[in-house]
């Protein structure tokens, strides 16, 4: 886990980030209506390269966007609007981040999993305001017709093993205390084209699928791959892809037997 969590560290894999499809304008929308407090300041944990820091920004007072990840951190600033003044980026751990709240929402996009979970909540929960909730966001392609073909390349070169379908990562921070959760959504479908180089590019901004991970020769094989499954259903080299997104949210817990854990068992 660790081994594939340090390959967000490589600069090619900070670029290829780039092809990974944009959030949906709906996400934003409702992440705003999560707001309730002052000061609208976001905390953005494992923001990677900004895909939710920098359309969140010109809607907020301030975004604090932290990553472990130096050369994703670099990316953001790079991208549209990653130079906005009232974006902080910050390399660092989110357990040892230096916050500046208090924080009325905090975001995670597809990266929470990779966290340690008590450290990182008794380090968030007390930066909050009274009602900030936490939103964890998921999105992606979904009901691509070619998914059987592209399952079998991506199982033949993928490094992580053990891969369990039905893990749930909300599900797990909940059952362990750390998440009051209140709501979840899904997003309307959009309709999103890329084309064939660059969705598979996007494949190889994922931690398994690096390319850095594959020599070059199954590199090659991967992509040669990857290219039959899917451009068949290509129309002059681009697909047309259908994008969701899953929106989980609560109120963020400290892990029993932290300082805030015990100061909520006493006023209960």
């Amino acid at each position: 886990m660790t081994e594939l969590a340090a390959t967000f560290q490589q600069a090619a894999v900070a670029e290829a980030y780039q092809h990974r499809p944009p959030y949906p304008d709906e996400v934003f929308d409702r992440l705003l209506e999560l707001i309730t407090d002052e000061p609208r300041r976001v905390l953005d944990i494992g923001a990677g390269e900004g895909a939710i820091a920098r359309p969140l920004a010109p809607h907020v007072e301030h975004v604090d966007a932290v990553d472990f990840s130096a050369p994703m951190i670099e990316a953001g600033k790079l991208r549209p609007g990653g130079d906005r003044p009232n974006i902080s980026w910050q390399v660092s751990p989110i357990e040892t981040a230096a916050l500046d709240g208090p924080y009325a929402l905090v975001t995670a996009g597809a990266s929470i999993h990779w966290m340690p979970w008590e450290e990182t909540f008794a380090r968030i929960v007390p930066h909050l305001t009274p009602h900030a909730q936490l939103v964890v966001v998921d999105h992606g392609p979904v009901d691509e017709p070619w998914l059987p073909e592209l399952v079998q390349v991506i199982e033949r070169h993928s490094r992580k093993q053990n891969h369990d379908p039905k893990f749930d990562v909300v599900d797990a921070i909940r059952d362990r205390g750390l998440l009051d959760l209140s709501g979840t959504a899904r997003t309307a479908p959009v309709t999103y084209h890329q084309t064939v180089t660059d969705y598979i590019e996007r494949l190889h901004s994922t931690s398994s699928l690096a390319r850095h991970l594959m020599p070059a020769d199954e590199a090659a094989a991967f992509d040669a791959g990857i290219e039959a499954a899917v451009r068949p259903y290509a129309k002059d080299g681009v697909l047309e892809l259908t994008i969701e997104a899953e929106l989980s949210w609560g109120r963020p817990q400290s892990p029993p037997g932290t300082a805030g854990s015990a100061a909520r068992e006493g006023s209960a």
